[in-house]
């Protein structure tokens, strides 16, 4: 017994004396499991023949190494000599499997062991259909019904499965090219493999090989199938026989109305006639001797290819009967000319019919518990002309009447399955009183007096079924089971609903459904708009509705705070779930369509959403005036603060970029909405580096000459005059500390929201994160993955990955790193200049500058960083240079006698040690080495011992003087 049966080994299949069945096969349980576990494995073969590897494929999902066209020819050979690979014999056919084989391995293997368990499950099914055949199991749907209803799933699910595999395209390429990887990789092939590949070649030909299998089955197939014979008759019966009995009319027989309907085979009555019909099918299919035993085999087989001319395998997989069967001419003529208008009719008479049993019973909900297989049955016969219709209308290309496959009143019998299913749901306590009651007053003296009855009943048997009649006599009302929310004998999973199906009908007129329904004109029907739907708005009010609530002007500047709209976004969600039972809305899909499009650039109709509004507006707003020193960065907020200016508007920019803030920012956009400001606000970071590149070649020759001048105090001195735009270099790398500290604060708020959100998914990300160190032995290319991997969640990273990614574009040349490294040697010079802006003053308030200077730490730290990695080159080492060259100039600041120039000189000593501190206060870093030391830096430099003599050292001492004389930044 395999693994998947999940029963105990006393519970092995043995027969009676007579052949009775014991009570140890489990039979019903066992094909419960095997049918749960048959679902799985058939959406899993789905994926692979749809998404991954099929027409609805993305090129971005697929391993490169199948789009590599050095593999075509390896893919060819496999394929010829599948399934016999001698991998060793064949190593000039598979030289690029051989390389790329830890990789195929890697990514092939879900795929192969998704086959590998179809495998599997086929063992277990035969298993299982051999025990039943041998113990002789009785199948007949209105006496067991769960039991023949299991066996007729397994059987379909088993044939959509064989079907559905014979169709995935690239089953012999994955299995064989991963069986040639495992072998190169391991030195043998998988121990599945043969019996696996064996099984690919037999279901070339799907149907011959389940006929095969199923000939031993045939006369339990039919059996079960035979119960069938009078029930799908009568459920197959046109509009004319159903308007003739007055079909679910209760005032038909007025006389009766309050007598309770009841039926010897209850729960097939509303069993679904497209389940039938796959039954019906598929079974005779794979059985075709069953047709030759049986008048009424061959009967009920006919009956069903009139019926449909397509089955559904899985969702949009479907199986056209008529081109397997080409003897059976008659019946797909019969299907195309007469199923059509069939089901046409009877949609018509459910619409007069359903419509008037949900007048009478919202009238007089007390009937619901006397009539409540009416209801069922409406529901189900709905459900069936719904699923008919939709299937149909979607592959049924070319035909002579269109209008047979096509119903503009689909959507009100969409409304009134809701209204009816509504009534129920709300009416659960009538059902659940009433049926109580009967148990215990009717079905509990009707079942005694039975047992009575019996002539011959064993003592143990009697013993169970007296328990029965004393539970169901001390049942009551209060003994009754609470009702559970959704828990109803109609379920939302049990009507025919598609993603796009919604339920427009009278109620359409309500303001709330108009609203919503907005100008989409979806009926949620193949026919297109019905009569009474609202008339077409330019644009849904969901969409118009959340972009408006940010109240954005750009004349202005103005937008609502981003924690304003979510609360407002809430509100307004709440609301339009309130509305699902009114309108018979899918308030889901709506909510789920409207949010997700705010996260991106632009929605479906081409507007601008939440994302960029808000983008634009941090940009244009407060990171311009931020550059023109209207805002500054205030890191003992942790937000941006506006500089007060007599006769301006006042305008609070910390009341939208403190922590709250952007914890709502990342709430309304989303990691999408944060990746698209995030690649913005690099562009501008990218922009400001290519005008600092031109900046470094106006000054090339001079600056060459400085970075070699860094011992030569004299000659460093006679320099610096001979450069230009040095202030347009510190305010360019301001700006670009601005921009990536708005950037870090972003990206914490959208790390809190997603610790919150996925906090399982966090915790391998920050391990994974806090392995790479500056000690790590890792190559560049993982490092950076991994980074951008963290970064995406929002966590700090010591090398940014966007930053390298906007700086890696066209900077690969030797020039382009002697560009960079000279970008350094400019910045580290020039820093003097700031002591003489009076605005280079540290405030204790902000903990930090009026000029926003204490940005060019982030800047300085980041942009080298990522300039660095995009050359493949030390990061530690340069910024030893940068700092050994930003000492000497602040020792010669010290020396300074203009004191105009010199005024601010302490400030600007405090910005090293930022710098040294990663570029954050206290050390918290997303830079490089997150806090290395000047000093320790310096010391270990090789020119360092030079530098630090009289009166060099004694200056330097007397700028920054620490404990015991120190040297402490």
């Amino acid at each position: 017994m395999g693994p998947g049966w999940c029963v105990r080994a006393s519970d092995s299949v043995t027969l009676g004396s007579q052949g009775v069945i014991e009570p140890r096969n489990k039979f019903a349980e066992k094909l419960t499991i095997l049918n749960d576990r048959g679902r799985g494995v058939l959406v899993r073969i789905y994926n692979i023949k749809k998404v991954e590897f099929g027409t609805c494929s993305d090129p971005k999902t697929r391993p490169n190494f199948l789009s590599d066209k050095a593999m075509e020819p390896c893919v060819k050979f496999i394929n010829k000599k599948f399934p016999n690979l001698d991998v060793r014999s064949s190593t000039q056919h598979l030289g690029p499997v051989h390389k790329d084989k830890g990789d195929i391995v890697r990514a092939l293997g879900p795929f192969y062991h998704s086959f590998v368990d179809v495998l599997e499950f086929r063992d277990h099914v035969y298993e299982l259909l051999n025990t039943i055949d041998a113990n002789q199991c009785f199948f007949d749907i209105h006496v067991n019904y769960d039991f023949t209803k299991g066996y007729l799933d397994l059987v379909v699910t088993y044939v959509s499965l064989v079907l559905l595999l014979a169709r995935t395209e690239d089953r012999r390429a994955l299995v064989g090219m991963y069986h040639c990887a495992h072998e190169m990789s391991h030195g043998a092939s998988d121990p599945s493999f043969a019996r696996l590949g064996q099984m690919l070649l037999e279901y070339e030909h799907p149907l011959k090989k389940l006929t095969e299998e199923f000939g031993p089955h045939t006369k339990v197939g039919r059996d079960a199938l035979l119960s069938l014979h009078f029930l799908f008759a009568r459920r197959n019966q046109g509009a004319e026989q159903w308007r003739s009995d007055q079909l679910l009319s209760l005032l038909s027989t007025a006389g009766a109305m309050l007598s309770p309907a009841s039926s010897d085979t209850m729960a097939c009555e509303y069993l679904s006639l497209e389940v039938m019909e796959r039954w019906i099918l598929m079974g005779f299919l794979v059985c075709p001797g069953a047709l030759g035993m049986s008048p009424q085999c061959l009967e009920l087989w006919r009956l069903a290819l009139q019926g449909s001319l397509y089955l559904t395998l899985l969702r949009d997989e479907v199986l056209q009967v008529h081109k397997r069967v080409a003897d059976l001419k008659e019946c797909k003529e019969h299907a195309v000319a007469q199923s059509g208008p069939l089901h046409r009719g009877r949609r018509a008479y459910l619409r007069g019919a359903v419509r008037e049993l949900e007048a009478l019973l919202e009238d007089q909900p007390g009937l619901l518990g006397p009539k409540a297989l009416f209801v069922f049955m409406a529901l189900s016969f709905c459900r069936d002309e719904v699923s008919w219709l939709v299937r149909h209308a979607e592959h049924v290309t070319k035909t002579k009447t269109p209008e047979d496959f096509t119903d503009s009143h689909i959507a009100e019998m969409l409304f009134l399955m809701e209204q009816l299913r509504s009534l129920v749901r709300r009416q659960v306590g009538v059902l659940q009183r009433y049926h109580v009651q009967y148990l215990a007053r009717f079905d509990a003296l009707v079942l005694s007096e039975i047992i009575q009855n019996l002539s011959v009943c064993p003592e143990e048997e009697s013993i169970i079924l007296s328990s029965f009649v004393s539970s169901l006599s001390a049942l009551s009302v209060k003994g009754g089971r609470d009702h559970v929310p959704g828990d109803t004998a109609w379920g939302p999973g049990d009507t025919a609903w598609g993603p796009g199906d919604t339920a427009w009908g009278p109620m359409s007129s309500h303001p709330a459904a108009q609203q919503l329904r907005g100008g989409s004109g979806d009926t949620g029907a193949p026919g297109g708009p019905t009569g009474w739907v609202p008339p077409p708005q330019p644009r849904p009010v969901p969409f118009r509705a959340v972009v408006a609530m940010a109240g954005y002007s750009q004349a202005t500047q103005e937008v609502a705070r981003p924690s304003e709209v979510l609360v407002g976004l809430g509100a307004y969600v709440t609301f339009i779930q309130s509305l699902a039972h009114l309108v018979g809305l899918d308030t889901g899909r709506i909510i789920r369509s409207v949010l997700l499009q705010q996260t991106q650039p632009r929605d479906a109709a081409g507007e601008q959403t939440l994302t960029t509004i808000y983008t634009n507006w941090y940009l244009e707003a407060l990171l311009r005036q931020a550059s023109m020193g209207a805002i500054v960065l205030a890191p003992a907020l942790q937000a941006f603060t506006t500089v007060p200016r007599e006769g301006e508007p006042s305008f609070s920019a910390a009341e939208f970029s403190d922590v709250s803030e952007m914890r709502a920012l990342a709430e309304l956009i989303g990691p999408y909405g944060m990746k698209f400001l995030s690649d913005n606000l690099m562009w501008h970071v990218s922009s400001q580096v290519t005008e600092l590149k031109k900046l470094v070649n106006e000054n090339m020759d001079t600056l060459v000459q400085l970075r070699s001048s860094s011992c030569k105090p004299e000659q460093m001195a006679a320099l610096l005059p001979r450069l230009t735009s040095a202030d347009n270099v510190l305010k360019r790398m301001t700006i670009i500390g601005e921009i990536l500290s708005f950037r870090a604060m972003a990206q914490q708020g959208l790390r809190e929201v997603f610790s919150h959100h996925c906090p399982f998914l966090m915790g391998p990300i920050e391990c994974l994160t806090d392995v790479v160190t500056p000690d790590t032995d890792i190559q560049v290319g993982t490092e950076v993955g991994i980074f951008e991997l963290a970064s995406a969640a929002g966590i700090p990273c010591e090398i940014d990955p966007a930053l390298v990614n906007v700086l890696a574009d066209g900077s690969s040349s030797e020039e382009d790193y002697k560009v960079a490294c000279l970008l350094l040697v400019f910045v580290a010079v020039s820093l003097p200049l700031l002591a003489s802006d009076p605005a280079s003053i540290y405030n204790t308030e902000t903990d930090g500058y009026n000029n926003n200077i204490h940005c060019l730490a982030k800047a300085i730290i980041h942009v080298s960083a990522a300039l660095f990695t995009v050359h493949n080159k030390n990061i530690e080492t340069h910024l030893k240079e940068f700092l050994l060259l930003a000492s000497v100039s602040l020792l010669q600041l010290g020396q300074e006698t203009d004191k105009l120039r010199a005024r601010n000189r302490d400030s600007v000593c405090l910005l090293m040690h930022l710098v040294s501190s990663g570029g954050s206060r206290g050390g918290a870093s997303g830079g490089p080495g997150g806090g290395l030391r000047v000093v320790s830096l310096l010391c270990r430099a090789p020119a360092v011992p030079r530098l630090l003599q009289p009166p060099w050292c004694s200056a330097f001492a007397q700028l920054c003087p620490g404990p015991g004389g120190r040297i402490q930044l």
